[in-house]
């Protein structure tokens, strides 16, 4: 069931598109990665889903409202996570969960709770420590969890692990994946590609405001032709496509599937032997090198 439906979704300021008649569904329960240049709009997009800046064309629906007519509503859905998410530094991390609760309207001792969990779940130690004196990773936590404050169905987290170092940034994955157990559907950006293969179920990859290329992973790599065959064989006779040799045997390589068929069919008609037969998926990094150049 598509949960979030974007349709011909474009920004524009002044004689600038920053988005440009955009088109994805986001599903009940997923992890839904956008990656993309600088500037290619994901920031743009990302806000546009939260409710924050208004589309100039095109439609947003959440469970089947338009985000422009039911936009507090929705908002009461949602968790927005900035790249640059500024902290009140002078404020202990449950003080300044505590007053956004307060926003929200939740209840004292249902917000102390919810804090609670909170800060265990992203072992975040608060006790005494004012946000100012916390470490980065520790300061993005905190942010995280006032995303979260409110128990929202849909997270939308832009360059959540952006600047911080590797053990933080795993920690976070895993953390989202725990979120999506719980049911939440989670769209996020990211620099991280190899975050994003990891842990996402659908990918939009994004050029100067447009998508370049959408789908599962499997479904990137059959549509960009991503997938490297490796054929390691023996024959004796002459052959005119690119081989390396190996250990007196040969080796050839393609992403091609009929050029496969043709090579291994080459072989055996010629007497000769397959070795090894090596399929090798492609990583998003490589795909996306490819689709940027």
């Amino acid at each position: 069931m598509n949960e979030i439906e974007v349709t011909g979704l474009r920004k524009e300021y002044g004689s600038f598109t920053a988005v440009e008649s955009l088109d994805f569904d986001v599903l009940k329960g997923e992890i839904f990665g956008i990656v993309g240049p600088n500037g290619a709009g994901k920031t743009t997009t990302l806000k546009m889903l939260s409710g924050l800046i208004i589309p100039s064309l095109g439609s947003i629906k959440i469970q089947g409202l338009d985000i422009r007519k039911n936009s507090g509503k929705i908002k009461q859905k949602l968790g927005f996570l900035p790249e640059e998410s500024p902290l009140y530094e002078g404020m202990t991390a449950i003080d300044y969960l505590m007053f956004f609760s307060e926003i929200y309207g939740i209840e004292k001792q249902t917000a102390l709770t919810r804090i609670r969990e909170l800060l265990g779940a992203l072992k975040l130690d608060a006790r005494d420590k004012k946000i100012g004196e916390m470490s980065k990773g520790m300061q993005r936590k905190v942010a995280i969890a006032r995303a979260l404050i409110n128990d929202p169905e849909y997270l939308i987290l832009d360059e959540m692990t952006s600047g911080l170092d590797p053990t933080t940034s795993k920690y976070l994955s895993d953390f989202v994946l725990e979120l999506k157990k719980q049911g939440k559907t989670i769209i996020f950006s990211a620099h991280n590609l190899y975050q994003v293969e990891s842990i996402c179920d659908h990918i939009l990859i994004m050029n100067r405001g447009k998508v370049v290329s959408t789908g599962t992973m499997p479904q990137i790599r059959k549509m960009c032709g991503a997938i490297e065959y490796s054929i390691e064989f023996n024959v004796r006779d002459n052959f005119d496509f690119a081989a390396r040799k190996n250990n007196g045997n040969f080796i050839t390589v393609t992403h091609d599937i009929d050029e496969f068929n043709n090579i291994t069919g080459w072989v055996a008609k010629h007497n000769g032997k397959i070795i090894n037969i090596k399929t090798v998926e492609t990583s998003l990094e490589d795909i996306f090198l490819k689709l940027m150049n």
